[in-house]
């Protein structure tokens, strides 16, 4: 059989880009990406008041595949038209909730949190992303740590404000300050990573909190990130990115979430918290450092035949 292509539909952000790679990836597609812009009206209409039309995209390109694998608002329209166009041809995947009618796509990919249900719906514990754990491993080295068998790794991963979480200075310092106090120097080296979405004042503060007994990657840095989750003992993640939370749960390491105030109410991110640690894979970062272990997260892997019994059944495979 000929390896399938496909186009992976993103307005480019790591955590949607993520998703769909790691789709393409379970699925083993032969995968591009498309980052996805809108004319400036229609960035500020949502998917249910838009015409179905590929005329919204600011740069038009060519559909030579027989899967679209689409995430994020602005992707949903161009997906959406490209069924239309070519119909049976083309077999379309949605991830998240798209917020318009289920029947413009072969299939929608969500997490249980996104509380949304249907005959062509596959739910998901937590996201579904592209890393490994070869992948990991290979980057293991790649920080060039030097151990000491005294103190262990701690891996602590930094995502950015959005509509819940404002990162503000009152919070980053009582987060900062939980951190150090749990995880002093004499028995812990704290490897902070920065993501797509941490401010430059963020890393700034974070460089001034740690850096003088921690190890502080101050640049956007994939193969950092790998490398601090394949050496560290234990994970922490900001409760912001549900998405890195996935991910850090591929390792089978504890991982600690480390919560902030919200600035509004936070039903799906509570939805999602509750469900990794009632897996076992997660912790509230509170007053004290345990250790456990748990099957690892690789959900993208487990639906992969689902999906493809629904492509065999609609003629693409």
């Amino acid at each position: 059989m000929l390896e399938l292509k496909a186009i992976l539909l993103t307005q480019g952000m790591h955590g949607m880009v993520s998703q769909v790679e790691g789709l393409a990836k379970a699925l083993n597609l032969n995968f591009k990406h498309q980052n996805i812009k809108l004319k400036t009206f229609w960035n500020y209409i949502p998917p249910k008041f838009s015409p179905i039309s590929e005329n919204l995209v600011k740069e038009k390109f060519v559909c030579d595949s027989k899967v679209i694998i689409s995430c994020g608002r602005k992707s949903v329209i161009p997906s959406i038209a490209l069924k239309k166009r070519l119909g049976n041809e083309i077999f379309t995947i949605h991830i998240q909730d798209p917020k318009v009618s289920f029947k413009h796509f072969d299939l929608i990919i969500s997490p249980e949190h996104d509380n949304i249900n249907g005959d062509n719906v596959i739910n998901t514990k937590g996201a579904i992303h592209y890393l490994t754990k070869k992948e990991i491993k290979e980057n293991s080295n790649y920080l060039d740590i030097n151990p000491d068998k005294k103190k262990q790794i701690v891996s602590f991963i930094i995502g950015g404000p959005n509509k819940y979480y404002d990162y503000s200075d009152q919070e980053l310092h009582k987060l900062f300050t939980k951190v150090k106090t749990l995880f002093t120097p004499d028995k812990f080296k704290i490897v902070i990573i920065p993501s797509y979405r941490t401010p430059e004042e963020v890393i700034k503060k974070v460089y001034d909190a740690f850096s003088s007994n921690h190890h502080v990657v101050k640049t956007v840095d994939k193969k950092a990130y790998l490398s601090s989750l394949a050496i560290a003992d234990f994970t922490i993640v900001t409760c912001d990115s549900t998405s890195m939370i996935s991910e850090a749960a591929v390792t089978g390491k504890p991982v600690y979430i480390a919560m902030m105030k919200p600035k509004k109410r936070n039903a799906r991110f509570k939805k999602f918290y509750s469900q990794l640690n009632n897996l076992g894979i997660t912790k509230e970062l509170n007053n004290v450092v345990e250790n456990w272990s748990y099957e690892n997260l690789n959900e993208a892997s487990r639906i992969a035949p689902l999906i493809k019994s629904r492509m065999k059944q609609n003629g693409i495979i």
